[in-house]
C-alpha cells in the first residue's frame, strides 16, 4: 500500500504511474480515492492519475489534530513533491474543492487547471444547525440505518445502489475522527473574497440534483474564478462523479484535451 511520509502525516495515495500528464483527484467527506474509480478508469491510458485518502478518511486512518483545508492543501502539494510532479490538473469532489482551491491560492504554479465538482467557494452557516442534529445523533447513537440514509442522500444522492458500500465504510468512524473532520468542514471561512486570486483555467461540474450544494452556490463559484465554465449534470445528486460518470467523463476530457494535452509537457 503506497504511502507517503509528507508534511507531518502518512498518507495514503494510489499512482498510476507514466509520463502523461498528471491528473491529482481530491475526494469528498466521508469519502476516499476511490471514489474516482471510474474517472481513474477512463483517463488512466493517457494520464497519470493519483487518488489519495485525506486526513481521517480512507486507508490515511484517523486524524489525531485538529486541522484546516489549508492544511490538507499542503498536504496535497507535499504528495506531488514526493512523487516528483511539478505541475497538475487537480480535480476535486465537494471537501476536495475546498483544498484544491486554497492549493490554487496558495501554490498556483503548481496548478495546470481546476476541475472543481459539486463544491462551492461559501461556507455552511445556514445548514448548521442541520448538519450538527445529524453529526451529533451520529455520535451519540451509532450511523442507524435511518440516519445513513439520510446522510447517503446528501453525500452521494438520494436512492444511489452505492449507498451500502459507503455506509459501510461510514461505520468505521470513531466519533473522535468524525468530530474533527466534520470540525474542519464547517468551521472553514467563506473563500469568495479570494477567488479571483485563482490564475488555473477551470470548469465548475454540478449535479442539478444535489442536496448538498445549491445551483446558486455552484454558479457564484463559476463567476468568482476569473476563467470558469459551469457544466450542470441533469438527474445527479452530489456524489456526480461516481454516480453519473458517463454524462460527467466526457466534459473532464474534453476540459484535459485543452488545459493537458497528452503528448504535450507534463
Amino acid at each position: 500500500m503506497p504511502i507517503a511520509e509528507v508534511n507531518g502525516q502518512r498518507l495514503h495515495f494510489e499512482d498510476t504511474g507514466g509520463d502523461g500528464p498528471v491528473v491529482a483527484f481530491s475526494h469528498g467527506l466521508f469519502m476516499d480515492g476511490s471514489m474516482f474509480d471510474p474517472q481513474v478508469a477512463a483517463l488512466r491510458d493517457r494520464y497519470r492519475c493519483i487518488t489519495w485518502d485525506e486526513r481521517g478518511h480512507g486507508e490515511t486512518g484517523e486524524v489525531g489534530e485538529d486541522f484546516t483545508y489549508w492544511d490538507s492543501a499542503r498536504d496535497l502539494a507535499a504528495l506531488l513533491e514526493h512523487v516528483g510532479v511539478q505541475q497538475a490538473v487537480l480535480v476535486g469532489m465537494s471537501q476536495g474543492g475546498y483544498l484544491s482551491q486554497r492549493l490554487a491560492i496558495e501554490r498556483p504554479e503548481l496548478v495546470r487547471g481546476l476541475v472543481l465538482i459539486a463544491t462551492q467557494a461559501g461556507d455552511d452557516t445556514e445548514k448548521r444547525e442541520a448538519y450538527d442534529q445529524l453529526l451529533e445523533g451520529w455520535m451519540a447513537n451509532g450511523l442507524g440505518d435511518e440516519l445513513a440514509q439520510t446522510i447517503a442522500a446528501i453525500v452521494i444522492g438520494p436512492g444511489d445502489p452505492s449507498a451500502p458500500h459507503w455506509i459501510e465504510r461510514w461505520r468505521r468512524n470513531t466519533a473522535d475522527n468524525l468530530r474533527r473532520i466534520y470540525g474542519t468542514l464547517i468551521s472553514r471561512e467563506d473563500l469568495t473574497p479570494r477567488l479571483g486570486e485563482i490564475q488555473a483555467p477551470s470548469l465548475v461540474l454540478w449535479g442539478e440534483e444535489d442536496l448538498a450544494i445549491t445551483r446558486e452556490r455552484a454558479e457564484a463559484l463559476t463567476q468568482g474564478i476569473p476563467e470558469a465554465e459551469l457544466v450542470a449534470i441533469p438527474g445527479a445528486g452530489h456524489g456526480v462523479n461516481f454516480t453519473h460518470p458517463d454524462q460527467l467523463n466526457p466534459h473532464l476530457e474534453r476540459f484535459l484535451a485543452r488545459v493537458a494535452p497528452v503528448g504535450a509537457a507534463a
